[in-house]
């Protein structure tokens, strides 16, 4: 396969993924996955005293809501948008 004019594995780029990245871990009573609980400690987000994803989701929003920077900003957003979609999964009943 070529990608910008060179030519690339698939295997090649598997092998580049980090799938430990975005296994889900046991925090408590909820799950986030090693990416997420990086980007909440490089932000001092507390994670670990939340109680339940709907606690974290309004902490990481009372901190976008302080105008933080930019990347940062865009790194709790990612993990806001993350968590709260599992939790609406997690909690929705069909």
């Amino acid at each position: 396969m070529k990608i910008n004019g060179r030519d690339v594995s698939i295997e090649a780029l598997i092998n580049t993924i980090d799938f430990s990245e975005n296994e889900l871990r046991n925090v408590g009573s909820f799950f986030l996955t090693k990416r997420e609980m990086d980007i909440l400690e490089h932000n001092f987000v507390e994670y670990k005293s939340c109680t339940s994803l709907k606690d974290l989701m309004m902490k990481i929003q009372h901190i976008l809501d302080d105008d933080i920077d930019g990347d940062d900003a865009d790194d709790l957003e990612f993990v806001l948008n993350q968590i709260s979609e599992r939790d609406y999964y997690q909690n929705t009943r069909k």
